[in-house]
């Protein structure tokens, strides 16, 4: 059993994960509300993603706007928590997601990681960024 996140957006839930299939590598698979079988004339045209999933390594990063007409708080009190498989590559993903976004912990060495930081992304997703947890 696994649990993977699902996260909302207030319209810009295309540019996010094609941001984060940049970062993060893998298959990205997106679905237009416009794509529904007998969508209302209103959904025609529209741009809004009604679900998208990005596939890596056995696991699936899910999201959507929120439907038309329908408001919420994109991501409020949830974080994703991401370990990398190096130093390196954590530090990469954090620089990556950081840009144009808020660091709330900058990526730095801990006493149970080489590094861990948190921050929130110009989409308003909260992360956690870790490097492979030490070994004591």
């Amino acid at each position: 059993m696994s649990f993977d996140p699902y996260i909302h957006f207030q319209g810009n839930c295309r540019a996010a994960m094609e941001a984060y299939r940049q970062v993060f590598g893998g298959t990205l698979s997106i679905m237009g509300y416009d794509q529904m079988p007998d969508a209302p004339p209103e959904m025609k045209d529209s741009p809004l993603v009604m679900h998208s999933t990005l596939h890596i390594g056995g696991r699936s990063l899910m999201a959507s706007d929120f439907p038309p007409g329908h408001t919420g708080e994109p991501q409020a009190s949830i974080t994703i928590s991401h370990e990398a498989p190096s130093d390196a590559e954590a530090r990469r993903i954090f620089a990556a997601l950081a840009e144009g976004g808020g660091v709330m912990m900058d990526y730095q060495p801990t006493f149970w990681s080489d590094g861990f930081g948190m921050l929130k992304d110009r989409f308003g997703t909260h992360w956690m960024i870790s490097a492979p947890w030490r070994q004591n």
